[in-house]
C-alpha cells in the first residue's frame, strides 16, 4: 500500500460542484442523516401532526417491535424504512443472542422485508458495547444502501436484500452472520445481501470504543466514513494512536483511497463518534470533520481515484478550535477530572448560511463539566485563512445531539435536561425549557414544528417561534436515542423498543 499526500487532481467528482445534489430517492425520502450534505436535521414535509397516541392509536399509522436497545435513527427511501437495534426480540428463531441488527421494513406497513445480523466483537465488552445493537444509519444512493456494523465493517447493501438472488461479488453472508466456531447458518429471502465489505477494524487497526457510530457521506464516486476509533477499556490509552479517524472508500467497490493524514489518534479524549458533512463557503467545496480530539477540520474534497494500490491523504485547509485552552497533550491524565479536561465532539458539524454549527465540550461520562454550542464561519477566500469564531453559547451539561437550525432559529437539546431556542445569527438565548431525561436525539424541524425527545421517553412538540409554544407532549415509555425524521407526509419516532409511523388523520 502506497501512501502520499494529494491536491490538483483536476475536477471533483460528479455533481460536487453542480449543486452537491448526489443522493438519490423520490423527492420526499430521507435517504440519509439530515438535510442533504449540510446535517441540519430540517424536513420539508407538511401537514405532520403535533402529537399522537401510542394507546388509542391517534394519528399512529404503524407500530414496528423492536430490540431493546435502538440508537440508530431511520432512514427511508424507496418504498423501504432502515433501522439498526438488537436482537433481544430475535426476528428469525435460528438467530438467537446477541447480534448487531439492521431491519428493512415495508414503508407502506412496517412489515418486516429483510435483515442483517451481524455477531458481536468478542474481545471485550468495550469494543462492542452488550446490546448495543447496530448504532449507524444507513445511507441510501441509487440502488445501493451503506452502513457501518457494529463491528466496524462499511458494508454496501442489495435494497432488495437476497429476494433477488445473491448478487456479489460478496458470497458469503451466511458465514458472515454467524458467530465464529459455529456451524453457518444458510441464508433466506429475509436475509441482507451484502455486495462489499470493508473492515475497518481489521484492514486499519482500528481499536473502536464502545461501539461503531457513523452516519456515511456520499460525495461524487466516494464515501467518508469516521473511524469510531478511541479508547482501550481502561479509557486511559489510545491503542491506535497511528489508526485514521477518517477515511475515504471508493463507493461501487469499498477500495480505500484517502485517510485524514492528520495523526488525530494520540489526541482522542474518548472516541470518533461525529460523521463528516460537506459544504461551500465560497472557496470551493471542503469536507466538514470532527475529530476526536475536539477540534473541527476542513478538508478538500478528493478529486478523483488514485492508482490501484495507492491511499492518499487529504489535503487539509484549515482547522477550528472551538476550546483553545483546554489540554491537548497527555490528555488522559485528566480522565474523571470535572473542572479540567480536554473538549470532545459526539455531534455531528451542522453546515447553515456559510457558518458551521457544532456542540462541543467535556466529555459526558469522563471530562469537564464546561461545554457550549459554537458557530464559526470558515474562510470563505483565496487565502484559505483560519475559521473565525462567530459566537459561543453555553449548555447545562455536554450535549450529545447536534443542532438543527431553521428561521433565523437553532435548536438543541443537552444532557443537562434542557432545551434550548437560540437566535441563529447572534447566539442570543431566546427561550429554554426543563424536561426530565438527558437528550440525546437529534431534534427534528418540519412543518414549522420542532420535535424534541428525551432518554426518559418525552416527546415533545413545540412551535418555531421566538416565543415559547408547547403544540404536544407524548410519553413513550421507553428511552428515546433515535432522531425523529420525516418522510413522504409521515413522522418516524423510535424509542428503545419501538417503532412508530406517524400521519395525520383527516
Amino acid at each position: 500500500m502506497v501512501w502520499r499526500s494529494i491536491s490538483g487532481l483536476g475536477a471533483i467528482g460528479v455533481g460536487v460542484g453542480i449543486g452537491l445534489g448526489l443522493l438519490d430517492g423520490r423527492a420526499a425520502d430521507q435517504p440519509q442523516w439530515g438535510e442533504r450534505y449540510s446535517r441540519n436535521m430540517v424536513s420539508a414535509e407538511r401537514g405532520l401532526p403535533a402529537t399522537f397516541d401510542p394507546k388509542s392509536g391517534q394519528n399512529v399509522r404503524w407500530v414496528a417491535r423492536l430490540g431493546s436497545d435502538t440508537h440508530s435513527t431511520p432512514v427511508i427511501a424507496g418504498g423501504r424504512v432502515y433501522l439498526g437495534t438488537n436482537n433481544r426480540v430475535p426476528r428469525d428463531p435460528r438467530h438467537q443472542g446477541d447480534r448487531g441488527v439492521l431491519l428493512c421494513l415495508d414503508e407502506r406497513t412496517g412489515e418486516l422485508l429483510w435483515q442483517l445480523l451481524v455477531p458481536k466483537i468478542t474481545t471485550s465488552k468495550y469494543w462492542d458495547w452488550p446490546y448495543m445493537g447496530i448504532c449507524s444509519p444507513v445511507t441510501v444512493v441509487e440502488d445501493r444502501v451503506y452502513v457501518v456494523s457494529n463491528r466496524g465493517e462499511v458494508l454496501c447493501l442489495d435494497p432488495a436484500g437476497l429476494a433477488n438472488g445473491n448478487q456479489g461479488p460478496f458470497v458469503d453472508e451466511a458465514r458472515h452472520q454467524t458467530p465464529a466456531g459455529e456451524e453457518p447458518v444458510p441464508v433466506g429471502e429475509r436475509d441482507a445481501d451484502i455486495l462489499w465489505c470493508f473492515d475497518v477494524v481489521a484492514r486499519l487497526g482500528v481499536r473502536q470504543h464502545d461501539s461503531a457510530h457513523a452516519s456515511i457521506l456520499a460525495v461524487g464516486d466516494f464515501l467518508y466514513v469516521n473511524t469510531s476509533n478511541g479508547v482501550d477499556d481502561t479509557h486511559r490509552h489510545i491503542a491506535s494512536p497511528e489508526a485514521p479517524s477518517l477515511i475515504v472508500l471508493e463507493r461501487a467497490t469499498g477500495r480505500l483511497v484517502a485517510t485524514d493524514g492528520e495523526r488525530i489518534g494520540p489526541r482522542i479524549f474518548h472516541c470518533t463518534w461525529s460523521s463528516p458533512a460537506l459544504g461551500d463557503f465560497g472557496a470551493g467545496p471542503t469536507i466538514v470533520f470532527a475529530g476526536g480530539d475536539g477540534i473541527v477540520y476542513g478538508f478538500e474534497p478528493l478529486r478523483q481515484a488514485p492508482p490501484a494500490g495507492e491511499v492518499v491523504r487529504l489535503r487539509k485547509l484549515w482547522s477550528y478550535d472551538g476550546d483553545p485552552t483546554s489540554p491537548k497533550e497527555n490528555v488522559h491524565q485528566y480522565v474523571t477530572n470535572r473542572v479540567t479536561s480536554p473538549s470532545n465532539i459526539k455531534s455531528l458539524p451542522v453546515l447553515h448560511d456559510g457558518r458551521v454549527h457544532v456542540t462541543l465540550g467535556g466529555d459526558l461520562w469522563w471530562g469537564k463539566n464546561q461545554v457550549w454550542v459554537k458557530c464559526f464561519a470558515p474562510p470563505n477566500g483565496a487565502d484559505r485563512s483560519q475559521p473565525a469564531e462567530v459566537w459561543s453559547y453555553p449548555l447545562e451539561k455536554h450535549s450529545m445531539c447536534s443542532p438543527a437550525l431553521a428561521e433565523g432559529l437553532l435548536f438543541v437539546g443537552d444532557s443537562g435536561r434542557k432545551l434550548h431556542c437560540v437566535e441563529a445569527k447572534s447566539g442570543r438565548p431566546i427561550w429554554t425549557h426543563d424536561v426530565k431525561g438527558e437528550v440525546w436525539a437529534t431534534p427534528l424541524i418540519a412543518d414549522g414544528k420542532v420535535y424534541f425527545a428525551t432518554r426518559r421517553g418525552e416527546f415533545l412538540t413545540f412551535a418555531v417561534s421566538r416565543e415559547k409554544r408547547l403544540l404536544g407532549e407524548v410519553e413513550l415509555g421507553a428511552p428515546i436515542s433515535a432522531t425523529p425524521v420525516a418522510a413522504n407526509g409521515v413522522l418516524y419516532v423510535a424509542s428503545m423498543t419501538q417503532l412508530f409511523a406517524v400521519r395525520a388523520k383527516p
